[in-house]
């Protein structure tokens, strides 16, 4: 009996075509309509089929056109399968010692390259034009650095974040805004704000290793939630945890440009999971970190679109794409806005307020959108240059996905490779990588590597991925 899920095995059908030629590069796809009528299959398995085939990279789609084959920017392979979707209904803590052991054997390593990192390299970064800022500030206030901010922030700033969010179909309001210490600073916030210790809060499975340590340090209870490379969370999993016996207290995701998935929800999604988490009155947090990193041109639906009652809590970040060392993030907290604002002000007081005019600085003038240009096409080929030499150098059998942006590739070693060996394996000629045992108390993502795509493409980069191929090749 086939096993294989029946969307999966008819885009291997179709990959197939594509592979022998049947179906050319720049013809277009059959319709939904037509799948569903020749297979026999539902909407929602043909519209599978071609996210499956999107991740594959050899499908396009068209607006008001349909899809159409592409030329695979790398000789076509699976993307990493989602790992069995049977619901994980265990609630755990216990992951910061293992993400703890990872980070301090790579502390204690030479490293030569680090693919382990979800930054840009330090170059493409506008650290000139930031520079300049700060200068001309204080120039301008000579007291600047004896004088204390606000609680929430540079006004300036926070205008311009709520400006730049209605191109997202977002509406934030400045004056609740808080700025804080990055997206890390904004989710401890957020998570302080609604739960207890021993609430329970769900994530998305895998998940970031940051945020399971967060949780952890909260004394909460984490309940994973699987979510796929094309789709992100598994609604139909979260909404059998949310009816089921255990309360959810709050829902963290990452719907665009998650980390390690590189995955983007579909607006659909994101409106039902709103809709869902308002249903059962659980919290729903949004980390949209990396959402600026998208390819195209049109940015991406944040879920805050879709909240209409202040349920959702949302945080960001400029860290991925503006400057790591000034660690600068926001929230948006909703109707709990109040008590952010004073946990703020406990926690940490304000931000330095001489990052936070700089980048005001540079992010109201239309050099800030050109900037964001240039670095996304520049990652889009930093990606693609990365995944086709994983495909050369590493084992036969390995999947990478084709993420729609940002820095990082979410990689499926054959199922016989362990990755914390690989990882150990690599830091002895220091190379540094991602174990996927670190995204997620499960052990179904212990062939899975996450690598990061930041810096430039170079001969350094090529010859490193080169040994790590031979590494796995050697130890299969």
């Amino acid at each position: 009996m086939n096993t294989t899920p029946l969307y999966r095995q008819l885009a291997h059908h179709y990959l197939d075509a594509i592979r022998s030629g049947t179906l050319k590069t720049g013809e277009r796809f059959p319709s939904i309509r037509l799948m569903m009528e020749k297979h026999a299959v539902s909407l929602s398995t043909a519209v599978q089929v071609c996210r499956e085939l999107e991740d594959y990279g050899v499908l396009e789609a068209r607006p008001r056109s349909g899809n159409y084959i592409r030329q695979p920017d790398t000789p076509v392979k699976p993307a990493p399968a989602a790992p069995p979707p049977p619901l994980d209904t265990g609630i755990y803590v216990g992951i910061h010692e293992q993400v703890s052991s990872v980070l301090k054997a790579s502390q204690r390593a030479t490293i030569k390259v680090n693919f382990a990192s979800a930054y840009c390299a330090p170059e493409l970064y506008p650290i000139k034009t930031l520079q300049d800022n700060m200068i001309k500030a204080l120039r301008h206030d000579q007291h600047l650095l004896g004088a204390a901010g606000s609680t929430c922030g540079n006004s300036a700033l926070r205008n311009i974040l709520a400006r730049r969010a209605l191109t997202t179909k977002t509406n934030l309001t400045a004056d609740r805004i808080v700025i804080t210490n990055g997206a890390t600073e904004a989710i401890n916030l957020a998570l302080r704000a609604v739960t207890r210790p021993g609430d329970t809060v769900a994530v998305e499975s895998p998940t970031f290793y940051g945020l399971l340590q967060i949780l952890e340090s909260l004394n909460l209870r984490v309940l994973e939630v699987p979510a796929t490379p094309h789709s992100g969370i598994n609604l139909l999993a979260l909404e059998q945890l949310l009816q089921g016996p255990e309360p959810i207290k709050a829902l963290i995701v990452m719907p665009n440009l998650h980390n390690p998935l590189g995955s983007v929800m579909p607006d659909a999604n994101k409106a039902r999971l709103v809709q869902l988490c308002t249903e059962h009155n659980t919290v729903l947090i949004e980390d949209d970190t990396y959402g600026d990193l998208v390819d195209t041109e049109q940015p991406l639906s944040t879920l805050k679109h879709w909240d209409s009652t202040g349920n959702l809590i949302y945080c960001a970040s400029l860290n991925k794409t503006l400057a790591p060392g000034l660690r600068l993030g926001w929230i948006s907290a909703g109707r709990w806005h109040d008590r952010v604002e004073m946990l703020k002000h406990t926690q940490t007081r304000c931000c330095e307020a001489l990052s936070q005019l700089a980048v005001s600085a540079f992010m109201g003038t239309p050099s800030y959108e050109r900037y964001l240009r240039r670095l996304r096409k520049t990652l889009t080929q930093q990606r693609q240059q990365m995944s086709a030499a994983i495909t050369r150098y590493f084992p036969e059998g390995t999947g990478v996905t084709h993420p729609q942006g940002g820095t990082l590739l979410w990689v499926e070693l054959p199922r016989e490779h362990s990755a914390m060996a690989f990882f150990h394996e690599a830091l002895k000629v220091g190379i540094q990588i991602s174990p996927g045992d670190i995204f997620s108390n499960a052990r179904r993502f212990n062939h899975f590597v996450r690598i990061g795509c930041g810096a430039p493409y170079s001969a350094k980069i090529d010859e490193a991925l080169q040994t790590l191929g031979r590494i796995l090749k050697n130890h299969g």
